[in-house]
């Protein structure tokens, strides 16, 4: 049987645990430069070291954002804000 190398990202399965796996984003002391790390939640805490090779890095604190404006998904945000009720005073002040 001839052998073959495989990327992992042609192998169907490996490519959907890199889809799932939590991407985590560092920042090289040593040489400023920042990158990317795929990895599983467990071992979120663990060192990475820089595509340059140093080991001294911090992992940087990274945010998302998501829009309520879903064409009418499941957990969109409604187009009309509710009227009356609720909120502090009975709904008079939008909160």
């Amino acid at each position: 049987m001839p052998s073959s190398i495989t990327h992992p990202a042609d192998d169907v399965s490996s490519r959907r645990t890199l889809i799932h796996m939590p991407r985590y984003e560092f920042r090289c002391r040593a040489c400023g430069a920042t990158f990317e790390v795929n990895r599983p939640m467990t071992e979120a805490g663990e060192p990475a070291s820089c595509p340059q090779g140093h080991a001294d890095t911090v992992k940087l604190l990274s945010t998302v954002a998501l829009t309520g404006r879903g064409g009418g998904s499941v957990g969109a945000l409604p187009t009309t804000p509710p009227s009356g009720g609720g909120g502090c005073c009975g709904g008079g002040c939008g909160c």
